[in-house]
């Protein structure tokens, strides 16, 4: 059987790239790649939505506060009747919660096989005033204003008993789960780690051993020097297509300097946060055509351990593609633009 000889000039079709931190394969699919402008959403019907049917819009129909912010200053309050009508964000508990406060966790073993715990925790969702405006339309300010709250409830909600986790994050439009039109992030602490944080501290933990140096660190230096995937940059973030991206135009908001812990930011860290935010965004509001998105924090669990080695970021994804069945059986989800292509194209917006 006689082997072709391969030419190493031609680009091969489809490649592999390997995530650094999670271990998981994706499949950059440049063999049936699309324009980066192909991914552009069509323009959204504008629905009207009667106002006084939104819970958000008649906020004292909720369950009480437990932040009050007007133009990114915190308010105290006692009472529906006293917040001023002027709020420009609120913090209210989730009136159908996925997760209850409660005083045991009343672990049980089933067959000898099958564990159940109570689903104990906080479930709170983030409010902005604005029925309509995204955060991809925010001011500066807005976006520190959000920040803010993020880290203000994340401090008091890690003092409480049970929490071992904090996970926060937002769902912009149906596509991405938005069952409420109404802008809003939801936070949620869990008494357990999830299995993509636990692997990811796990093996980031390992790189350190290894390496005396922090993964997280190590990929931000070669993309700074690279410079082929960054989207943004300021003093302090960085904004970036990772090499291994899980979907066409995902995006990594990521500090420049090491750090483990969300919640220890600092002010003046906070408004380059908000910047690269805001940038970020607006780039793919712009560039997309507004499509529906999802952002999560990934930071050190609460839990009372040493997770120095660790590094947070947060996470964009937009609502590109919908997952079927390969990457549902494999894990291994499929992207059909490299994310070098897709920097390049998010940075001209």
């Amino acid at each position: 059987m006689l082997s072709k000889k391969i030419n190493k000039d031609i680009k091969f079709p489809s490649e592999l790239r390997l995530d650094l931190v999670s271990k998981d394969w994706v499949v950059i699919a440049t063999g049936r790649a699309k324009k980066p402008e192909m991914f552009r959403k069509e323009a959204k019907k504008k629905v009207r939505i009667d106002k006084r049917k939104c819970p958000f819009c008649n906020i004292e129909t909720q369950e009480p506060p437990t932040l009050v912010m007007e133009k990114g200053k915190k308010i105290l309050f006692k009472g529906w009747d006293k917040i001023p009508k002027s709020w420009s964000l609120i913090v209210i508990p989730n009136k159908y919660p996925a997760f209850l406060p409660y005083s045991d966790l009343n672990k049980t073993i089933e067959g000898g096989i099958y564990q159940r715990i109570n689903a104990i925790g906080f479930h709170e969702v983030v409010v902005t005033k604005d029925h309509e405006k995204h955060m991809g339309q925010f001011k500066m300010e807005e976006v520190k204003e959000v920040i803010d709250a993020y880290q203000q409830r994340y401090l008091e909600l890690m003092e409480k008993k049970f929490v071992n986790l904090i996970s926060i994050f937002h769902n912009s439009g149906s596509e991405a789960g938005a069952s409420i039109a109404h802008p809003h992030s939801q936070i949620i602490t869990v008494p357990l780690i999830d299995v993509d944080l636990r692997n990811a501290l796990e093996n980031a933990q390992s790189y350190f051993k290894k390496n005396k140096k922090c993964v997280y660190c190590q990929m931000t230096n070669w993309e700074l020097k690279k410079r082929e995937r960054i989207v943004f940059e300021n003093k302090n973030f960085v904004v970036i297509c990772p090499f291994a991206s899980k979907t066409a135009f995902e995006v990594i908001i990521s500090p420049k300097k090491h750090s483990a812990y969300f919640e220890r930011i600092t002010e003046d860290e906070k408004w380059d946060l908000a910047e690269a935010f805001q940038t970020a965004l607006k780039k793919i509001y712009k560039g997309l055509n507004n499509p529906d998105y999802n952002f999560y924090l990934h930071s050190s669990p609460c839990d009372n351990k040493d997770h120095s080695y660790y590094h947070w970021h947060w996470t964009i994804l937009p609502k590109t593609s919908t997952w079927a069945g390969f990457e549902i059986g494999t894990r291994i989800e499929i992207s059909s633009i490299e994310p070098e292509k897709a920097a390049e194209y998010l940075k001209k917006q």
